[in-house]
């Protein structure tokens, strides 16, 4: 008997969609078609849409340190009720997560989670030689080097330190690519109380500069870059003409705000690290969107209490939410023409499998992990904030209306939100990697 039988569901399947049953068995997709075969629960999908369990590869979810502001429960919570199954968790912690220690730590708080996890292992100047052991590690997805915009120990911006970064990385090494010594003379640029400065301040120059050095040493050690949150049209024109063992990422953010409204509309809410652009650079972002040239889109979810968001700029914290508002941000997009639904399964699902080498997800196959995102195309929410999971409690989505949104979560079989419920108790596990 199977556990869960998903019926007249229009399922994404060897990339196209059909309209296809599937049955799962002990956390795993046993049959998909036609077949007669008794459950013990039955999700009747239909009007909706199948797609393998999405998966966002940058969160901050503040644990162990900021737990105030978000933990690996909340954040596990916000992810499944917007329909992500699966997300890979941040280094920049207090203590960082920089050594086995911490790391195995953090892979023990995160039997709270909701979601399947796996966690970026910290560089810093004095870890190289570790970099060298971490193939085998379970639930570490890569290595997060933050090349500018960190603070303590994290921040490897010496271009010497970033080359044994990567003469020693044995995973992907995804880079926050800001130059720190350009952020450092262009401070002056700021304006107390004005946060329309924050993209003066951390203007194109800084991401490019950053961006060329990286490829330039992931070349050189033939290792493999994946670089975060892309803003900027000259980078976009830059890595199209590097590709192969570079990778890069997009923001639903950087997608879908703009300045100077939206320091306008929201102020220091739309603070982030690299900050939002005019629409010279977002209409870039959506050139690379359509012609596949970028890999993923991660939602770089870095929630921030509304008591320090509030704060005079540049004393306020730069950071928003993002995982619950992922899918539904981006498929409203699709609704708009902008993207199609195989492009967003491609950035959400296949890429960040293909990229970091995660064990059975990414699609629906026999033999494969149960992890499944439902969604209706159709539907139309109003985001609002008393609906965030995230203990900060804000989105800088709050009022507008979207067209698309999650329905269900299954995460190894088990549904986990139904209808913008959670249901049951948190049985995460950290992903397996090739």
């Amino acid at each position: 008997m199977l556990d869960l039988k998903i019926i007249n569901g229009n399922c994404y399947i060897n990339g196209k969609l059909e309209k296809q049953d599937i049955g799962i068995k002990e956390g795993k997709i046993v049959n998909i078609g036609s077949f007669e075969q008794e459950s013990k629960e039955t999700y009747d999908a239909e009007n909706l849409t199948v797609l393998p369990g999405c998966i966002d590869t940058q969160v901050h979810f503040r644990e162990p340190g900021s737990t105030d502001t978000e933990d690996l429960n909340s954040g596990s919570k916000a992810a499944v009720m917007g329909g992500i199954t699966s997300v890979f968790e941040m280094p920049n912690t207090k203590p960082p997560t920089t050594n086995f220690e911490e790391f195995e730590k953090k892979i023990n708080i995160a039997k709270k989670m909701y979601c399947n996890h796996a966690f970026f292992f910290g560089a810093t100047a004095e870890n190289c030689e570790t970099l060298e052991k971490l193939q085998d590690l379970k639930g570490c997805c890569g290595i997060k080097l933050f090349a500018g915009s960190s603070t303590g120990n994290l921040l490897v911006d010496k271009e010497d330190d970033i080359e044994k970064v990567f003469k020693h990385a044995s995973k992907v090494v995804a880079v926050h690519s800001e130059d720190e010594e350009i952020l450092k003379i262009r401070k002056k640029l700021i304006e107390k109380g004005n946060v329309k400065t924050h993209p003066v301040w951390r203007n194109e120059e800084v991401a490019m500069s950053s961006t060329r050095k990286i490829v330039k040493i992931a070349k050189r050690f033939n290792k493999r870059a994946h670089i975060l949150h892309i803003t900027t049209k000259e980078e976009i024109d830059f890595l199209s003409q590097n590709k192969g063992n570079i990778t890069f990422e997009i923001t639903p953010q950087h997608l879908t705000l703009c300045a100077p409204d939206c320091y306008d509309k929201i102020g220091t809410y739309a603070q982030m690290n690299p900050p939002i652009r005019d629409k010279t650079h977002q209409d870039r972002l959506w050139y690379a969107i359509k012609n596949n040239y970028n890999d993923t889109i991660g939602s770089d979810h870095a929630p921030h209490l509304k008591v320090n968001k509030d704060k005079t700029y540049p004393d306020s914290p730069s950071g928003m939410p993002g995982v619950q508002t992922l899918l539904p941000v981006m498929l409203n997009h699709i609704n708009n023409g902008k993207l199609k639904l195989e492009q967003l399964i491609k950035f959400i699902c296949e890429n960040p499998v293909k990229i970091f080498g995660i064990k059975n997800k990414g699609y629906i196959k026999k033999d494969f992990d149960a992890d499944l995102t439902i969604v209706d195309l159709n539907k139309k929410i109003t985001i609002d904030n008393k609906d965030m999971q995230s203990k900060c409690k804000w989105t800088p989505y709050h009022g507008e209306t979207f067209k698309g949104s999650p329905i269900a979560t299954i995460i190894s079989g088990k549904i986990k939100m139904k209808n913008g419920s959670l249901i049951g108790e948190p049985e995460g596990t950290p992903l397996e990697f090739i």
